[in-house]
């Protein structure tokens, strides 16, 4: 199969490469720009360690074809630290509280809180749970992700009332 130009604007930054239009999101992340984070767990769309912010919504990116990501705007866990490399509030919350075991899942559950506490600044624990739903974890049993995710809202609220 012939492979298409692709361009994308990742973590901010505008790349291109070449593809063949059904390779998965995940696979040219990983093997043609070399961003690991993303990490391929169940290739079903089940687990969401693969999740990624494509154009503002949360994506599972093993089952979005690279031509379909094409001319879009993703957001990967490498994104989501500051340029000098100070950790975000999420992660921030889930190192200081334990949101995190193995870490398999951690890069998507990251990325999907991301997008949640943008979506719903102020969730409660239930729509922290629902919020990550599609996001599996083995280990944690999920109350240290939500109480994180919980610590990052609560941070990030109060950063923001003090910049008004």
């Amino acid at each position: 199969m012939a492979k298409m130009h692709i361009k994308l604007n990742v973590n901010g930054r505008d790349v291109e490469g070449l593809a063949e239009p059904r390779t998965l999101l995940i696979h040219f992340l990983r093997e043609e720009l070399n961003l690991t984070g993303p990490h391929i767990g169940c290739d079903t769309s089940h687990c969401g360690a693969c999740t990624v912010d494509m154009n503002g919504k949360s994506v599972k990116s093993c089952t979005v074809f690279v031509a379909q990501a094409n001319g879009s705007e993703l957001t990967t866990i490498e994104g989501i630290a500051a340029a000098d490399g100070t950790l975000h509030a999420l992660q921030e919350a889930f190192r200081e509280h334990h949101g995190l075991q193995c870490g398999f899942c951690t890069p998507g559950m990251i990325t999907r809180a991301h997008r949640l506490l943008q979506e719903n600044p102020d969730p409660t624990d239930a729509e922290i749970r629902s919020g990550i739903s599609g996001n599996l974890c083995r280990c944690t049993g999920y109350q240290n992700i939500v109480k994180a995710i919980r610590v990052a809202a609560d941070t990030l609220g109060a950063s923001k009332e003090a910049a008004e």
